[in-house]
This record gives structure tokens, C-alpha cells and sequence, in this order.
């Protein structure tokens, strides 16, 4: 399958270039589809981290597999660039922090902003069909209010969700346990926080390898 998927794109970069983003109350756009079906379907049976809650760190080398495709070009410039385009931002390929969720505990999903030291957010999501009510994402016109959101999007497989950090870019899910898979990116201030930041999530997630839980 992987030969058969390295012969068209992975991602559908017409439709990126095509989506318009929302400006108020802060940037975001989604995207269906942004990794086609087979695509999506065959990088998430090769998923890893299946029985680890909290945020993973992706592996350094991308493994040989339909996941490995996916992430090696989510690494390359023309997808960082994109990405850029969408925001009016130069962001740099090396800036770029690529971390994993494999499962969602009841404690996640609490209504939040990023970090200061995140400039783009984006995740993809490798689920398939999603009838539960928690779990799904919502963009928040505020701190306090789970229901008084912007938008509401389902982690379907292949979905590209994005958004540029600030003060006001709330967001938060209703509660979920259980699988749920998400590719996660962040274009940092600095190469250097983003490798820093890495090296935090692989601690984390070598100490939850060693106890089964986080």
C-alpha cells in the first residue's frame, strides 16, 4: 500500500490553497479531506503509541511505513511553507514541533490557549467515523463557556484543523476516553524552544512507557 500511496500526493494542497481563513475572533481554517482517504485510513492502522494517554513526541526518523509517508512530508519546507501562506507568516521548516496523541483521558480537552512560544497550531486528525459527542474540538469565542463556540470539529481521519496562537485563541473539547488519534504541529518562536520542547515530551513519554500511564 505504501508504493501505492508515494504515487499522488498525501496531501491535498489544492484545497489548502483554495480555504479561506476566518479572522475573527483569531485566525483558523479547516480543511476535510487535507489527507486524502486511503491516505489517512492506511497512516492511521500504523498509528503509534495506541495505549499511552498525553502528548507523545513523533519519532525522530519517520518509520517505513503509511504513518513514516505521512510525517516525512509534513516536514518537508512546501508544507511548512503553505502553511505560512495561509497565515501571512515566513515560518521555517526548523521551527517546526511535530508531537503525537494516541488516546484522550476525561481530565483533557479543559478550555485553553497555547503557549506564548507557539506562532501556528495545526492538527490532523486519523479517526474514523466520530458519532460521540466529546472529543470534538471547539473554537471558543471565550474562557469560560464550552458552548459558546465559533466552530466544532470532529476528529475525522484526514481533517486538517489550523490556527494562528493568540490571547484569544481559545479552545477545548467536551470530555472523551478512549482512542483518538491526532497529529500535532507547531511552528515555534525559535528552533531552539521547539527542540526543547521535544526533549520535555520525550521524558514525559518515556516515563509513561515505564509506568503504562501519565
Amino acid at each position: 500500500m505504501t508504493e501505492l500511496l508515494l504515487d499522488r500526493d498525501l496531501l491535498d494542497y489544492e484545497a489548502l490553497a483554495h480555504v479561506k481563513p476566518e479572522r475573527e475572533p483569531f485566525q483558523y481554517f479547516v480543511v476535510p479531506g487535507f489527507v486524502p482517504h486511503e491516505a489517512a485510513v492506511a497512516a492511521a492502522a500504523a498509528f503509534p503509541g495506541p495505549a499511552l494517554p498525553g502528548v507523545l513526541p513523533a519519532p525522530d526518523r519517520s518509520p517505513a511505513n503509511a504513518f513514516g509517508d505521512l510525517l516525512r512530508e509534513l516536514r518537508t519546507p512546501r508544507f511548512t511553507d503553505a502553511m505560512g501562506e495561509k497565515f501571512r507568516l515566513e515560518l521555517d521548516p526548523a521551527t517546526l514541533m511535530i508531537t503525537l496523541r494516541a488516546r484522550t483521558r476525561p481530565i483533557d480537552g479543559r478550555i485553553h490557549t497555547d503557549s506564548e512560544t507557539k506562532l501556528v497550531t495545526a492538527l490532523i486528525y486519523l479517526n474514523g467515523d466520530w458519532t460521540e459527542p466529546g472529543g470534538r474540538l471547539r473554537l471558543l469565542r471565550g474562557p469560560d463557556d464550552l458552548e459558546d463556540m465559533i466552530a466544532e470539529v470532529p476528529p475525522m481521519a484526514g481533517t486538517l484543523l489550523a490556527f494562528r496562537r493568540s490571547d484569544c485563541s481559545w479552545h477545548g473539547h467536551k470530555p472523551f476516553d478512549g482512542e483518538r488519534r491526532a497529529i500535532m504541529l507547531n511552528w515555534m518562536v525559535d528552533a531552539a524552544t521547539a527542540r526543547r520542547e521535544l526533549r520535555r515530551h520525550a521524558v514525559s513519554a518515556g516515563i509513561k512507557r515505564l509506568f503504562g500511564s501519565a
